[in-house]
């Protein structure tokens, strides 16, 4: 399972409001490149949306365009890069996963953004970034961010420093 051993590096930061953490995502954004693999992690209401739809916008990705795949699983999206954007909640296991075609995408010329990878964490490729989100009040949201291998802990150190 990816994710298992210890992060090569992590961080924590609390997002004040949706606004700060839909402009954590722009940043992340503008720093993905092909290959890169971003699993959210976090109930409903904490905040995932929000930083997918400023990381989509980050890629250059039409805000019009940022939907919610809930119910495609997948959704492509056209930007600086191509971005990939998935949700996991409705799978119930590795298997089910697997006969989406979703494990064929993983590690191509684009970069993927995975909501709900708890559900299914060997989704994730050895190498990934987690972000784990979390409510710490009415608006504010704790961010959990952990790089996984070399790529992912170089973006790490560029989106957060």
């Amino acid at each position: 399972m990816s994710g298992d051993g210890q992060p090569t590096r992590s961080r924590r930061l609390v997002s004040p409001s949706p606004e700060e953490t839909h402009r954590l995502g722009v940043k992340l954004g503008l720093l993905l490149q092909p290959g890169d693999f971003v699993g959210l992690i976090g109930d409903l209401g904490a905040g995932k949306t929000h930083l997918v739809r400023g990381v989509a916008e980050g890629a250059g990705v039409a805000q019009s365009e940022v939907a919610s795949p809930t119910f495609a699983i997948v959704y492509p999206y056209a930007g600086r890069i191509p971005l990939y954007h998935a949700d996991l909640y409705r799978l119930t296991d590795y298997d089910e996963l697997y006969a989406t075609g979703f494990l064929d995408l993983v590690g191509g010329d684009h970069a993927m953004l995975v909501e709900w990878l708890d559900r299914i964490p060997q989704a994730a490729p050895r190498d990934f970034l987690r972000v784990t989100l979390r409510h710490e009040g009415e608006d504010a949201r704790s961010l959990d961010v952990e790089a996984f291998g070399a790529r992912p802990a170089a973006l790490l150190e560029a989106w957060l420093g």
